[in-house]
């Protein structure tokens, strides 16, 4: 297991490789991947990503900026989304501030899923993701 790593500045471009995948392969637009945002201020970076890699799958792609993480995990909803936070939490022995969207439910481009999971982020968290804005803008 381990997870693949991109770049930021490349994250609406892997939403869209994701939602072409998901409309190529699953007819039925459940849940088709899931996004959750982990924000681990306070927690090194190469703990983080030695941690983190080793604990998704090579289909699960890892995005961040700063100190907030970006999981793309295919073929996942929110249950199982729930499922590797618990993992993420119980790894780091404590409780991540986190967020999460899904596609098609919360959008169906990656400018709407970015916005859906600005908007998620600041209700539940109180976060500003306003560097999302940035991503969005670099949208394929």
């Amino acid at each position: 297991m381990a997870g693949v790593l991109f770049s930021f500045y490349n994250f609406a471009s892997l939403i869209d490789l994701n939602i072409g995948i998901s409309d190529r392969l699953d007819e039925n637009r459940s849940e088709s991947f899931t996004i959750l945002f982990c924000d681990f201020s306070g927690i090194s970076q190469t703990l983080v990503e030695t941690n983190l890699q080793s604990l998704l799958r090579t289909s699960d792609s890892i995005v961040h900026f700063e100190h907030y993480y970006f999981f793309v995990m295919p073929y996942t909803d929110k249950y199982g989304c729930n499922i590797v936070k618990k993992m993420i939490e119980d790894l780091f022995g404590r409780a991540i501030p986190s967020a999460a969207v899904c596609y098609p439910s919360n959008g169906e481009n990656p400018s709407e899923i970015l916005e859906s999971l600005h908007a998620e982020a600041k209700k539940t968290l109180g976060t500003d993701l306003d560097c999302l804005y940035s991503a969005a803008n670099k949208e394929a």
